[in-house]
């Protein structure tokens, strides 16, 4: 299903390289284990994926940001797969449940996001949930309690 998803037009304009998702969840138990996947679900309908991840653990897969300790910043990648689902508030809701699971299981101090600045969907959704832009450091981030 995400293979399908992750190939769809819409999505893949923004998650470009769809055989490295691929073979990160495929390693899910093993070298990426450290990455939290999910399938969002509506009842029983599968409609979206998710993940998130402390950024320390993926200091070496990224060019973006440099965590020196593990376990205050963390990172979140989210979409929704079902057209039907798209612009009705999922994404939102999506966003703020990874935010919350963050906040109170992993007891971060600060969610940070770097969606593609043309993707104003994915921009609004994070805005919409308190996230603000960092222009200097051109990503989204949370402050956690």
């Amino acid at each position: 299903l995400l293979t399908i998803w992750l190939k769809k037009e819409y999505i893949l304009k923004w998650y470009h390289d769809t055989d490295d998702w691929l073979h990160e969840i495929s390693e899910r138990k093993d070298r990426f284990s450290w990455i939290h996947h999910f399938i969002v679900m509506d009842g029983k309908t599968p409609i979206g994926f998710c993940q998130y991840y402390d950024c320390y653990d993926g200091n070496n897969m990224e060019d973006w940001y440099s965590v020196t300790q593990r376990g205050d910043t963390f990172s979140i990648d989210y979409l929704i797969g079902d057209e039907a689902y798209l612009s009705k508030g999922y994404g939102k809701a999506v966003v703020k449940l990874l935010t919350d699971i963050i906040q109170y299981k992993e007891h971060a101090k600060r969610i940070i996001v770097q969606p593609e600045k043309e993707n104003h969907s994915s921009n609004h959704v994070l805005m919409s949930n308190g996230y603000a832009y960092d222009e200097q450091k051109e990503y989204y981030y949370k402050l956690l309690n």
